[in-house]
């Protein structure tokens, strides 16, 4: 059985179905030795709604891949999503004490560039550096041991609601699990499907979920706007079970197997079984019938997606142009769709990075779990809980002195 510390554990809690990859170091780099998929029951638009029903999914979850891995699964790095999810960029400037940027001046520029007024019932998530400037000298990515006396940052803050980023670590705990940190999913999917040069160059990841499209702009190497719609995958198949009378579930495997996202990139007008509800006999329909109700429905999404790089001034900043994953991204048809729209390049993001049972993860619908677990083997080894605040009032004062003093060393 394999040692618990060289284990890392991505847990993808989603609409649809929550994913447990599980993967270890080795000489080599990161290795997927076990998955667990089960349908999720208990969420709504990427929110937690019913936490029995969610337990029970993960508790699945992890069964299935504890057996893969032959392990026991404790600790795991929890994705969140929703459209509770809120980010906005902030900049701070301190003067740097030694004519020589130290540790001590990247986290005392970082604290600045984080004192912005945030309400109590929100969470800051992710505080990522974008870039720092020194003496008006920019994209400056590593600072330390600079020479200069004015050091600036740029960041990125990424906050959610508090109830919500509560309700997911209550979760996995009910599970048996601890929970090291909580990891914003558009920036894991980016982290298991992105190349360094389309960072560089500027490109937008769109992750098309169950419940929530997330979406992530990149230039420069770093993250520069992300936002989540209350959008997915599941209201295509709500909207098929409506418009032809079947059951979600029914609809969920017609879509996937017969679903095409425009009626133009329609091959062949085949008829199809549909199963009915309440014991009547399946009917037969037409595809073209099927993509007529999947089409505008996709279409919104996208156009969404697209209103909000309009909306930030970021739709000519990504010459790298697009890159689609998550389960609903794999629709036929989907890539040229979404190239028409975002008059851009657009290809499909598969996990990369990682061995093992890579070929098993090499799906886009997996991004985000190979994500969680590439960002946690970036993570120093971490043995505390994730914490939403702080304790009390007490333990911030004292932290706030220990830095205090920490500055005159």
């Amino acid at each position: 059985m394999t040692r618990k510390d060289e284990l890392i554990v991505g847990l993808d809690i989603g609409t649809t179905k929550i994913c447990v990859i599980v993967a270890e170091r080795t000489e080599n780099g990161i290795d997927i030795v076990g998955i667990g998929t089960h349908p999720s029951r208990g969420l709504r638009k990427g929110v937690v709604v019913d936490i029995d029903a969610t337990v029970s999914s993960i508790k699945h979850a992890v069964e299935e891949a504890e057996l893969m891995a032959d392990c026991e699964i404790s600790s795991v790095y929890a994705g969140i999503a929703g459209s509770h999810i809120r980010a906005f960029n902030s900049h701070g400037v301190v003067a740097v004490k030694d004519r020589e940027v130290s540790p001590g001046d990247v986290k005392r520029v970082i604290d600045a560039a984080k004192a912005v007024s945030i309400p109590m019932d929100r969470e800051v998530i992710h505080v990522i550096p974008q870039e720092f400037i020194i003496d008006d000298q920019d994209g400056i990515r590593e600072p330390l041991g600079m020479s200069g006396v004015r050091l600036e940052a740029k960041i990125h803050i990424v906050t959610a609601a508090v109830t919500s980023a509560q309700n997911i670590v209550k979760c996995a705990n009910k599970a048996g699990l601890n929970v090291i940190d909580i990891v914003l999913e558009p920036l894991a999917s980016a982290e298991a499907s992105l190349a360094a040069d389309e960072r560089d160059l500027g490109v937008c990841l769109i992750d098309i979920g169950g419940g929530t499209t997330d979406v992530a702009v990149f230039g420069e190497g770093s993250i520069q706007h992300t936002a989540v719609l209350a959008l997915g995958g599941a209201h295509i198949s709500n909207d098929i079970a409506v418009g032809l009378r079947t059951p979600f579930e029914e609809a969920e495997r017609i879509k996937k197997k017969f679903g095409v996202a425009a009626a133009r990139y329609l091959a062949s007008d085949d008829v199809i079984s549909v199963p009915s509800v309440g014991g009547r006999r399946p009917r037969e329909v037409s595809r073209k019938i099927l993509c007529d109700i999947i089409e505008p429905r996709v279409d919104e999404i996208l156009n969404l997606a697209r209103q909000t790089l309009v909306r930030e001034g970021l739709e000519r900043r990504i010459p790298s142009g697009v890159v689609l994953t998550g389960g609903c991204s794999a629709l036929e048809g989907m890539l040229d769709l979404a190239e028409e729209i975002f008059e851009s390049p657009v290809r499909l993001g598969m996990p990369t990075r990682v061995g093992g049972l890579q070929d098993v993860v090499r799906g886009p619908m997996y991004a985000t779990g190979v994500g969680l677990v590439l960002y946690g083997a970036e993570q120093d080894r971490q043995t505390t809980r994730f914490r939403i605040r702080d304790d009390s009032i007490f333990g911030r004062v004292k932290q706030r002195m220990r830095d205090w003093f920490y500055q005159f060393e």
